[in-house]
């Protein structure tokens, strides 16, 4: 969702516009049957490999496409979990999840339905996803609220199972929780502020450690995250040695609205309770790029030991001003770097 950049007296003057359009959306309907959606999958154009390669650095651009539907289930991806047949989870800030085949993965037909969250209804916050984890193992699913800094676990069959307010998340505001959350291969759980704890800092972001399942150890220990400056934290997908790649945005303006970003890496052996975890920048996600309001990133091992990287964008369910956006990268791991 949109956040005030820090340090911008412009963005300031337009910040309440903005809070209302994203907060300010019809009721959902309460029933979650899973229906067949239509989905216009567009091409962008793309810039010249010479540009792409001086953007994304070690990633290769294979596809940028914009989605469209006239579902009202479609809109606002926060968050994008892999499927092991090809298929892609999105889940949205309005308590819905969409399953698609990206291009180049086996068709299968688009299916929505809206989440059945307790307590959806009666708060905004209960429909707010702006991240998940995910267990291949079982199967289960967890899911940050942003409104009301709860976890919530699902089933495989995306059935409510549990959820937590932890207490370490308690102040980390109505609308800049939970942004990024991931499981760890040992089962621990990584969950990073979306912002700042202070207008005077612009890079450490507040950032929990969970020994396991947020539901059964709600006890978090605290470390800090170090990012780029002046960006905002909006969500993180592990790669298979350990490593973690972290999407980042910053609002530049807000009329029109014009968004950047930024793809970083941090080693997730390296966090340790009370320090801070370093990141590297990977790639510059800018205008010359066709960019929106990226908040959601999924990596997917392919069989020939690259990293297929989904990265999709949150339209805000703003048809006209802002766009669903979906990028297919790749990369080598062996061309990422270790942050020290």
């Amino acid at each position: 969702m949109h956040r005030v950049v820090r340090r911008s007296i412009a963005l300031l003057t337009i910040a309440p516009v903005l809070l209302l359009l994203t907060w300010g959306r019809s009721p959902v309907p309460p029933e979650s049957k899973e229906t067949h959606v239509t989905l216009t999958v567009t091409p962008e154009v793309l810039p010249s490999r010479q540009v792409l390669g001086a953007y994304l650095g070690p990633f290769r651009m294979d596809g940028a496409w914009q989605i469209s539907s006239i579902n009202p289930r479609v809109f606002g991806y926060s968050a994008l979990v892999a499927q092991p047949d090809g298929r892609l989870l999105a889940f949205n800030d309005g308590g819905a999840v969409l399953s698609f085949s990206p291009p180049g993965a086996p068709a299968t037909r688009p299916m929505a339905k809206w989440l059945p969250l307790t307590g959806r209804e009666s708060e905004r916050g209960g429909q707010d996803v702006e991240s998940a984890a995910h267990d291949p193992r079982t199967g289960r699913y967890w899911l940050g609220l942003e409104g009301l800094n709860e976890i919530v676990r699902l089933s495989p069959k995306l059935e409510e199972t549990g959820r937590v307010i932890p207490k370490a998340m308690a102040g980390w505001g109505g609308n800049t929780g939970a942004e990024a959350m991931t499981r760890l291969p040992d089962g621990r759980f990584v969950v990073i502020r979306e912002v700042t704890p202070s207008w005077s800092e612009s890079r450490l972001h507040d950032a929990l450690l969970f020994s396991g399942d947020p539901i059964e150890h709600p006890k978090a220990r605290r470390f800090s995250f170090d990012g780029p400056d002046n960006f905002s934290v909006v969500d993180m997908a592990m790669l298979p040695d350990g490593r973690a790649l972290i999407l980042m945005r910053r609002l530049l303006w807000p009329m029109p609205l014009r968004f950047a970003g930024r793809i970083v890496i941090v080693d997730t052996a390296k966090i340790r309770p009370g320090t801070v975890l370093r990141s590297a920048t990977l790639a510059s996600l800018a205008s010359v790029l066709p960019v929106d309001n990226f908040e959601a990133i999924a990596a997917v091992p392919q069989v020939d030991g690259r990293i297929t990287v989904w990265v999709m964008s949150d339209d805000n369910k703003m048809r006209v001003l802002q766009r669903t956006l979906l990028w297919k990268l790749s990369v080598d791991p062996a061309k990422l770097p270790w942050p020290k």
